[in-house]
């Protein structure tokens, strides 16, 4: 991993959080949103309701004891074997992860700088999103594929870690440190820690799905399909939900290589802004000659209310998340140090904390006994 590593943050996998992410980014007419089965009717549902899926994102415990390739990666069946250099496809935008805890930005990297057909810089606006709704990357995305796409996938890598407009946003969800902590001394993970680590899943025009993993040496084809072939809005439906169901496939796959205790797994899909799609029909409807007391008008307006009193509670928390709490928890204490409770307050902390490790020790060897 490259020294600029140690300059990026971990952040929680919350589909708010990523959606201001992208949005940090300069991207418009997209957003993530959180998967909780992968169903049928849960795939239906996701392409009816965004009218667009983009990719999929999934974060997954890794297993360091997993089989590895040549290449020191995990992963090395015949049937998941990557595709390096002439073996990919050449407009397929794959990048090696070199920065450290860049594993989320680059999954979400993955997915819209493969979106098929975003809109260009300089597409026309109009009120709510882009002149067709369609994802638009925005100058700084831009700006990176043009420069990185002619790059091997290792110094698409680096181009991305270097970048510091993504640095910087990747950051702003950085936890606030009470102490400074020399960066060479920050505790590295051990074997007893729990690692996580993020994935794309995208569709190619060449009628395959790939897992694209920073970690591993190139893209994995996880299946193959038809799509793209009309233009029709039930083309598009039928197109999603044709390399979902493949994706789904290969993510099933991996969660079934766990134990059947183990459910440290989240799933996200990069779509098209609901809002986008709501006022879309709304349009229609309002093409169409009906009044104002239409009954599938006043829902569409009820479920665009819905979206933006979303989208406000997302900023509510993304500001809780960055607010540095730590100098009210310092009065905090010097209070309760006044009052003389602080010891008995430690003390029940304490307690409370040595209780949990126990558990945690003795779940551990009846993990191993079994």
């Amino acid at each position: 991993m490259s020294e600029s590593g140690n300059n990026w943050c971990t952040i929680e996998s919350d589909p708010g959080v990523f959606t201001s992410l992208i949005e940090s980014f300069g991207v418009e007419n997209a957003q993530l949103t959180e998967l909780w089965s992968l169903d049928e009717d849960t795939l239906q549902r996701l392409v009816n309701d965004y009218g667009k899926v983009h990719g999929l994102i999934f974060l997954f415990k890794w297993q360091s004891h997993q089989p590895q390739t040549s290449d020191g990666e995990q992963d090395s069946t015949d049937s998941r074997k990557p595709l390096i250099g002439d073996e990919a496809p050449s407009d397929l935008f794959f990048a090696k992860q070199v920065t450290t805890n860049a594993c989320a930005t680059q999954a979400i990297l993955s997915v819209l700088l493969n979106a098929a057909d975003p809109a260009r810089d300089g597409d026309s606006m109009e009120e709510g999103g882009g002149s067709d709704g369609n994802l638009k990357l925005g100058p700084t995305l831009s700006s990176l594929k043009s420069f990185a796409t002619a790059l091997p996938p290792d110094l698409r890598g680096e181009s991305i870690g270097t970048c510091e407009e993504i640095r910087t946003a990747h950051n702003s969800f950085a936890r606030k440190e009470a102490f400074l902590v020399d960066e060479a001394k920050k505790r590295v993970a051990t074997e007893d820690d729990d690692v996580f680590h993020f994935i794309a899943y995208v569709p190619h025009s060449d009628g395959k799905v790939y897992e694209l993993d920073g970690l591993q040496p190139g893209p994995i084809p996880v299946g193959s399909g038809v799509w793209g072939g009309g233009n029709s809005a039930d083309d598009a439906v039928a197109d999603d939900l044709s390399w979902l169901a493949l994706a789904r496939t290969a993510i099933q796959d991996r969660i079934d290589k766990y134990a059947a205790s183990e459910i440290k797994f989240n799933l996200m899909a990069l779509v098209k802004d609901k809002r986008v799609n709501i006022q879309s029909k709304i349009q229609e409807i309002a093409n169409a000659g009906l009044g104002e007391d239409d009954p599938s008008l006043q829902q569409l307006q009820a479920e665009l209310m819905a979206e933006e009193e979303q989208r406000q509670q997302w900023k509510e928390e993304n500001e809780r998340r960055r607010h540095n709490y730590i100098p009210f928890c310092v009065e905090l204490i010097r209070a309760l140090a006044g009052t003389g409770k602080l010891p008995e307050f430690t003390d029940k902390a304490n307690n409370r904390v040595a209780e949990l490790r126990k558990k945690a020790m003795e779940g551990k060897v009846a993990k191993m006994a079994s």
